[in-house]
């Protein structure tokens, strides 16, 4: 779980007196109160992989969020592209925020992608977790 993480701002310029290194690890995650949080989009590269335990599943930056308590996980499994990775997740936004279902908001995302951009490499790469 410490091998997963995202690099925040000011990562260059670590505070000497502080603990705060500018990486958030997946084990740090699972540290944070997100009980209350619906979603959290990790829209980076690669963002749903980690190291797999035989029984015990995926350990990464999915695991270190759900333990912490976000209800969905929206990442992705490969290098994406920008710009698809800009259209897709902006009308999955307009989508869920005029009212459909956070599944149905998503999927309809893909199949608008998918129309432009047939090759599963733009639409395919994101994966929403979650009940």
């Amino acid at each position: 779980m410490i091998r997963s993480g995202i690099i925040l701002s000011g990562v260059n310029k670590p505070n000497a007196s502080s603990d705060d290194d500018g990486v958030l690890t997946a084990y740090e995650a699972t540290n944070l109160k997100l009980d209350s949080t619906y979603l959290v989009v990790l829209s980076a590269c690669e963002t749903g992989l980690g190291e797999i335990k035989n029984g015990e599943g995926v350990y990464g930056l999915q695991r270190g969020f759900a333990v912490a308590g976000a209800r969905y996980l929206l990442m992705s499994l490969w290098k994406v592209d920008d710009f698809a990775t800009q259209v897709l997740i902006q009308d999955f936004y307009n989508n869920w925020l005029s009212g459909m279902e956070i599944h149905k908001a998503f999927a309809n995302a893909q199949v608008a992608l998918r129309k432009k951009h047939p090759h599963p490499f733009y639409w395919g790469a994101f994966i929403l977790l979650g009940n």
